[in-house]
């Protein structure tokens, strides 16, 4: 229900309908295990590398990968042409499946590697990118039909609220981010709605697989995007 393997707390029952909204709550739990992850391996001086693979490899971890799978099944869905939905079903991977999410796990170790090699403050980008990468779902959710009636995504979309409501979680947390570490955090909102837009448009809609590539795709595009904002300016031209 939490998209991950976290265990549940016991006293929360949501609705799964509307459980995307607490989806960055959930990032934000991701990202503190990983910075304490983090924390514990500097010292132990590995290479960047290594500690990026740690990072990456315990995220797929809590996940459960979930989100992955939509990756390859948008891809799979974005180049079959007229048989689009039939591929995005499909529980089989097509070549271009295989081909997105390595393009995307690759991607994202760079811009990890990146941002550690600079010194950049990892444990507040670990954070701010869970937020913006499970908040570009809610808002494709808000802009785009569902593509099939029987999807996840059509059972998110018939039970949102209006789109502020569903972004509250969201808001207040970032807006936390944002004070204490700075607004170079909001930024983030261009990879998350560049994103949502991209692939609503391509795929004319929205579906459980494509909210899943929405978020991962969102989180890749964030962190090159802090490593334009925190790491580029500081290069010293020869």
């Amino acid at each position: 229900m939490f998209y991950s393997r976290l265990p549940p707390l016991p006293w929360v029952r949501p609705r799964f309908g509307r459980i995307a909204r607490f989806a960055p709550l959930v990032g934000v739990a991701v990202a503190l295990i990983q910075g304490l992850l983090w924390q514990l391996v500097e010292p132990l001086h590995l290479p960047v590398a290594s500690g990026i693979s740690l990072l990456m490899v315990a995220e797929m971890g809590l996940t459960g990968g979930l989100h992955l799978d939509g990756v390859m099944d948008t891809a799979d869905g974005l180049s079959a042409g007229p048989a689009q939905h039939k591929a995005m079903a499909d529980s089989r991977v097509g070549a271009m499946g295989v081909t997105a999410v390595t393009a995307l796990l690759l991607l994202r170790f760079g811009g990890w590697l990146w941002l550690a090699e600079a010194d950049a403050p990892m444990v507040a980008v670990l954070a701010s990118v869970a937020v913006w990468a499970r908040t570009a779902p809610l808002l494709a959710l808000a802009w785009w039909p569902p593509l099939r009636q029987e999807s996840s995504g059509a059972r998110h979309a018939a039970q949102q609220r209006a789109l502020v409501w569903e972004l509250l979680p969201s808001c207040l947390l970032l807006v936390g981010l944002a004070l204490g570490f700075g607004l170079w955090i909001l930024l983030g909102s261009m990879a998350s709605i560049g994103v949502a837009l991209l692939l609503g448009r391509l795929l004319g809609g929205q579906s459980g697989d494509s909210l899943g590539a929405t978020l991962e795709w969102s989180a890749t595009a964030c962190l090159w995007l802090y490593g334009l904002v925190l790491v580029a300016p500081a290069v010293q031209v020869v």
